[in-house]
């Protein structure tokens, strides 16, 4: 009932609260630093944790630096960013956005694994020039995990340095849904700028989400694919997950879009949908740290970003300490990163 200074400086690193916060007489309100498209049964939602509020600026700060790089440079701008309506098919958006990446028909049915198919989406989207970060932790704190059930993902529109998020805590099939979800968000341009990805596969009334779902769908299960595999997979035992497999997204996600086409009715996808949810919270929650750290910079950070950072630092105009504040790297940490990047600092 009485803390010391000390206790309540600890309390407030725990809790990742400013320290003059506790000193106020009621929690103040925090408003969203993004327009926030999360809804549960036709409501908003008003809960925002510190983990996620530190993401976002920590990704705003990003953006902000490179539209100014980006614009000193006299780059061009992206035509894509902004350049869909809600008015349009989004179908044809989906269309679009596999256009523009370069990804043709069966793609996903070439690479081997989840990790692959996200890795190559990933780079084809950074190729685009969207700077695509995947990471299930705060910066690279693994003490500090993002929470799925708070959110899947968010995008920062912008035609210079557009950027979108992805909660690398969730699964790498459901990774690859919110990649294109949030791609989708960008096409939208300002009016798709926001968090979103709450509660996955069913959005939950708003026309923004609605929109980039059923572009993502299109994007990753295209219909024509789809109608041309079904006659053959309906006849197998568990013809969602053996899709999944091909285009390496969630059995809830081809699910989805298989009763979307009537290929199934809505009974038989919600009995599989419930199962497939039981079966899920029955399994270990997909891992958020380990590996190789340097590897995990590449989705943390991404190489697009890093680049520029680390010229702008060789070249003088920016100070490695800024540097170092950009990309959650510091010192020899960010010298080696940038030597595996091909790019040798002095």
């Amino acid at each position: 009932m009485q803390p010391t200074f000390k206790q309540l400086e600890d309390f407030a690193n725990v809790t990742h609260v400013p320290f003059g916060y506790l000193f106020l007489p009621e929690p103040p309100q925090i408003p969203m630093p993004i327009p926030d498209f999360r809804t549960l049964q036709n409501q908003q939602l008003q809960t925002t944790s510190p983990d996620l509020l530190d993401t976002i600026y920590a990704m705003q700060r990003r953006q902000a630096w490179l539209r100014e790089s980006r614009l000193e440079c006299e780059a061009p701008p992206l035509e894509f960013v902004g350049s869909a309506r809600l008015a349009d098919d989004p179908a044809a958006i989906g269309h679009e956005m596999r256009r523009l990446l370069g990804l043709m028909d069966g793609w996903a049915a070439t690479v081997r694994t989840w990790q692959e198919a996200v890795g190559a989406l990933r780079s084809a989207i950074e190729a685009a020039g969207v700077m695509a970060v995947i990471n299930g932790v705060v910066g690279n704190n693994t003490r500090r995990v993002l929470d799925v059930e708070e959110f899947r993902g968010f995008a920062l529109s912008d035609e210079y340095a557009p950027l979108i998020f992805v909660n690398g805590a969730d699964a790498k099939s459901a990774q690859m849904f919110t990649l294109a979800h949030e791609l989708a968000h960008l096409w939208l341009g300002g009016e798709g700028s926001g968090l979103s990805g709450f509660p996955g596969i069913f959005p939950d009334g708003g026309v923004v989400e609605t929109f980039c779902d059923r572009a993502a769908a299109e994007f990753l299960v295209p219909e024509a694919e789809l109608r041309a595999s079904w006659p053959d997979m309906r006849r197998e035992q568990s013809p969602f997950e053996l899709l999944a497999r091909r285009f390496k997204v969630s059995p809830i996600v081809v699910g989805r879009r298989a009763m979307d086409l009537r290929l199934v009715d809505r009974q038989y996808f919600f009995d599989f949908y419930e199962s497939y949810r039981k079966l899920e919270r029955k399994q270990k929650q997909a891992a958020v740290g380990g590996g190789d750290f340097y590897n995990n910079q590449n989705t943390r950070v991404g190489s697009l970003f890093a680049t520029q950072v680390i010229r702008a630092a060789r070249e003088g105009r920016i100070g490695f300490k800024q540097a170092y504040e950009l990309t959650g790297l510091n010192g020899g940490t960010f010298q080696e990163y940038a030597r595996r990047l091909g790019m040798e600092l002095p």
